[in-house]
């Protein structure tokens, strides 16, 4: 469960995960945006085919690879949230090689 640990007002920023709208706050990455909307996966292995999610929000384990406005394998807990942006899961085995 994703639990904040400031309460400290932030501008809501909407985006769009998967095409579907979402207000994410300002200062949020892209990892944490996806946990707060309830994605759970964000990607799948190409290897195994098996579903990945954000693991050590750092940028050290490459599990929250993403598409982020249209470029394909993004490390969303390396890049913040911005209005307008669009966030596409990795989750069919074709995809993750983009």
């Amino acid at each position: 469960m994703l639990v904040r640990i400031s309460d400290r007002p932030q501008r809501p920023v909407t985006v769009k995960i998967d095409g579907r709208p979402f207000v994410a706050r300002e200062g949020d990455s892209v990892a944490a945006a996806l946990m707060a909307a309830g994605v759970v996966q964000s990607r799948v292995s190409a290897v195994s085919a098996s579903p990945r999610s954000a693991y050590c929000l750092m940028g050290v384990c490459f599990e929250c690879l993403v598409a982020i406005d249209g470029v394909g394998n993004r490390q969303g807990c390396l890049i913040e949230v911005r209005e307008g942006m669009r966030i596409e899961t990795l989750t069919a085995p074709r995809e993750a090689g983009r």
